[in-house]
């Protein structure tokens, strides 16, 4: 495996992320922001921030099987969500949590970062995943 993820001990604990990844592989893949939209551009889950998520991440993962990744590759993650506040965490995470074993995302997941946002491109858009891998 090219990456390998930990957090070292006097870093904040617990997070549902590894706050370090280092990848040690020379082809790395970037997989663009991915919402909840089928392949035809239907969208999953309106107005669902749990929903939306986990269709962002299988979205995610077929973006990274597309170039002979997983997500053991994923150096790091980052999270766009609308109109973020605190109290949508529990959501967040529901959605993170229904789909992890079936796309094989570890938990807790590589770094990550969650970054609110106004909106993003329609507004039925709540969140967008990014992905940055690593392979030998």
């Amino acid at each position: 495996m090219a990456v390998k993820h930990f957090t070292p001990e006097g870093l904040l604990q617990p997070t549902p992320y590894h706050h370090v990844a280092v990848g040690t592989g020379t082809t790395h893949v970037h997989v663009s922001g991915q919402v909840a939209r089928r392949a035809d551009g239907t969208p999953v889950a309106p107005g669902d921030l749990a929903g939306q998520v986990a269709q962002a991440l299988r979205n995610t993962a077929v973006g990274l099987a597309g170039a002979g990744a997983s997500f053991a590759d994923v150096l790091r993650l980052t999270f766009y969500v609308t109109r973020w506040s605190p109290e949508k965490i529990g959501d967040f995470m529901a959605g993170v949590e229904a789909v992890a074993e079936e796309i094989g995302l570890a938990l807790p997941m590589p770094p990550a970062s969650l970054i609110g946002v106004d909106h993003l491109f329609e507004p039925d858009v709540l969140v967008e995943v990014e992905a940055t891998a690593l392979l030998d």
